[in-house]
């Protein structure tokens, strides 16, 4: 079930318990007899502190779910919030600077420069942003990745998991809202991947951050605070505190 919510025209502004929302959410591809309704009605918030999973069939709607709360698409209908800001209502600059400024993405590649050390890549969104990074919270996320001394390699020299992890550093370097991962262990082995979990939950745990990942992985999705299940477009269930047998009973309900 979906986290009751007021209609796009009501939704509050500013009620401090909300990193990010979607209000009645609909995203309709295509046309006619061709069109495809990725996103049907679906109302959510993605509580401040919280980690958050999002589990679903292939084709649920639940990587557009993630790219429209995010910004990185657009609704047809409804509205998606990052605070107290409905996306909906920028401009493509302002757009641009919030994506930068209040939001971190991790996806399944890392996207590190490969002419880069692990400690450029590191600062590079905010190098380009002509910013540095507060003193005291870069060295609590370069801590927080073991990495400290991998910094000066360059990532042909890192591990897949190594980079992974620099890749989420880099996301929380700038003191996000929000961060939002697709599926960040896809390309890493079980072993790997377990430890950019570990990474993961103490990013919330230590560091206060919020953060919203899809993945098929129901040991992944254990890791979360709560569990949203997306099918044909809705939120059709959801799980706080989650073990894995739990989310693996309810995939199969949803033929996942």
């Amino acid at each position: 079930m979906s986290t009751t919510a007021p209609t796009s025209a009501d939704a509050p502004i500013g009620t401090g318990a909300a990193a990010a929302r979607v209000v009645d959410g609909r995203k309709v591809y295509g046309s006619g007899d061709m069109a495809v309704h990725a996103l049907d009605g679906v109302t959510v918030e993605f509580a401040k502190g919280r980690f958050t999973a999002i589990m679903g069939p292939s084709g649920s709607g639940k990587s557009t779910l993630m790219h429209c709360a995010a910004g990185l698409d657009d609704l047809t209908d409804g509205s998606a919030w990052i605070g107290d800001t409905e996306i909906g209502s920028l401009s493509e600059r302002d757009l641009t600077l919030l994506r930068r400024d209040r939001i971190g993405f991790v996806f399944q590649a890392f996207n590190l420069l490969p002419t880069l050390t692990a400690a450029e890549n590191l600062e590079l969104p905010l190098t380009l942003a002509g910013r540095s990074a507060d003193p005291e919270w870069h060295d609590r996320v370069v801590d927080s990745t073991g990495l400290r001394d991998r910094l000066g390699h360059r990532p042909d020299e890192l591990s897949g998991g190594q980079q992974q992890r620099v890749a989420v550093a880099r996301a929380l370097l700038s003191k996000p809202s929000i961060v939002f991962a697709d599926e960040p262990t896809g390309n890493l082995d079980s072993t790997t991947g377990a430890e950019v979990l570990d990474f993961l939950r103490e990013a919330v745990d230590d560091l206060g951050q919020t953060l919203v990942m899809v993945t098929h992985d129901a040991s992944a999705a254990a890791r979360a605070d709560r569990v949203l299940f997306l099918a044909d477009g809705r939120i059709v269930d959801e799980l706080d505190d989650p073990d894995s047998d739990a989310i693996l009973d309810r995939i199969k309900g949803l033929g996942g």
